[in-house]
């Protein structure tokens, strides 16, 4: 393995406590049918309930976990009890050689049925045309937006605040009916800020601006940067062919995987990853989706760090990307990023200024003090100078985690700025990475 693993390492990739505890359980010789190793994978035999026996896998080298048993959560309870009894008793894993009961390894894909002869040929005029005719539609559903902008301006951002949701929705249904779903979410997303509390009308018209400044962006196209047109064909809905994007070249680093967020939205799960190159000091955004039962990916765990090669999409500031190449991985030792909340800023407002739409910025902290409420919330984070950035979205109990993790003392933190609150997603305190 590229670097040894502590206790608290592994523990810390449970997904719950209770898998955790269960994992310990499990961390003993007595409860292994058979243990081996090699270069690439560690694998066991475990005895289940009953008769049942379960196969676990942990391929060392990419580090992800397969195992038979029912168990939806990754990793389960067998491979982090598998993992944790490698670290500690390595001499009891006598076999060299991967059974092959124990391959879990993924099917490879099976070739397309169709041969290049057979293939469809792309009707290129066609193309063009459902493109310029989505073009057409987008140009008008944004004429009409604008109208929509002014009238809601002209009669004051008070008026909003009485407003229905279907006042929000019916101008979203049209922008989708348009074929531009990216500013129709946007729409909508706007429609809880009249009734967000203190600084509503703030919040309210920056977004509203925001928009404005996409309709702006969309009637000057042709004489933009090829970088902001993308953002801009992004912000209102356009895809980017992604097998295409991965024939270019990437970025290869070793990229530190430090928060995890899942959203879900009319059956579909969005996952998003955020990573941070050792070397570039550069962010990026690994975006996952399942639709209803189907799983979502597990390869990224937070708290470890990959040698990868990703490829990024087309932006003035780019985030999103793809792992082109995956080799190693190992355990975080550090929290990386920004010295003080100052750099930190000084670093949004040059994200902005090159990409105005950035609604999730990704920060990392070295040296932060969490403050709390007499009531055990969390209200902010402060660095060494005295500055302070305001905290939203803990719940109560990840609240009280990170206050017992940084007990009155500076840590290092992971989270999303969204230009107004703070949302933690993961800590880095006493040599030990915790998922928030």
């Amino acid at each position: 393995m590229s670097a040894s693993w502590t206790q608290e390492q592994i523990l810390a990739l449970a997904p719950d406590t209770s898998s955790a505890k269960n994992a310990q359980a499990l961390a003993v010789r007595s409860k292994w049918l058979s243990l081996g190793y090699n270069q690439q994978a560690i694998w066991g035999e475990c005895q289940g309930s009953g008769s049942n026996t379960y196969q676990t896998q942990i391929d060392i080298t990419e580090l992800a976990f397969k195992c038979t048993c029912p168990s939806r959560k990754t990793p389960c309870k067998h491979a982090i009890g598998l993992f944790l009894l490698f670290t500690d008793q390595k001499e009891a894993f006598t076999e060299k050689t991967l059974p092959q009961k124990a391959s879990l390894d993924t099917p490879k894909h099976k070739p397309d049925k169709k041969t290049e002869s057979t293939k469809k040929v792309v009707d290129t005029a066609a193309q063009a045309k459902r493109a310029q005719m989505r073009y057409n539609k987008v140009t008008a559903g944004m004429q009409d937006l604008e109208l929509w902008l002014r009238d809601l301006v002209r009669q004051g951002l008070a008026v909003a605040q009485g407003q229905p949701y279907s006042f929000w929705d019916t101008a979203a249904a049209r922008l989708v009916d348009a074929q531009a779903p990216g500013v129709a979410r946007m729409l909508r997303e706007m429609a809880s800020i009249p009734h967000s509390g203190i600084g509503w009308e703030e919040r309210l018209l920056t977004q509203l601006g925001r928009v404005y400044l996409l309709i702006s962006g969309f009637k000057r196209w042709e004489s933009l940067p090829a970088e902001m047109q993308a953002d801009i064909r992004t912000q209102i809905g356009w895809t980017q062919n992604q097998e295409e994007l991965l024939t270019s070249s990437g970025v290869r680093d070793r990229w530190l995987i430090l928060g995890q967020r899942v959203t879900e939205e009319d059956k579909l799960r969005s996952q998003f990853n955020w990573l941070w190159g050792e070397k570039t000091q550069q962010a990026a955004l690994i975006l996952n989706f399942a639709y209803g039962s189907q799983p979502l990916d597990t390869s990224l765990i937070p708290g470890t760090s990959i040698d990868a090669e990703l490829v990024f999409f087309e932006s003035a500031y780019p985030l999103r990307s793809l792992v082109k190449i995956h080799h190693d991985a190992a355990p975080i030792d550090k929290m990386p990023g920004y010295s003080s909340i100052q750099d930190m800023m000084q670093a949004y407002a040059k994200a902005l200024a090159r990409n105005p739409w950035i609604e999730q910025f990704p920060i990392a902290l070295q040296a932060v003090m969490p403050i709390f409420n007499d009531d055990g919330t969390c209200r902010a984070v402060c660095d060494a100078d005295g500055y302070m950035l305001p905290v939203v979205g803990l719940v109560s109990q990840k609240a009280w985690q990170l206050l017992a993790l940084s007990g009155g003392h500076f840590i290092g933190i992971f989270g999303e700025w969204n230009g107004d609150r703070f949302l933690p997603l993961s800590v880095y305190a006493n040599g030990i990475f915790v998922l928030l």
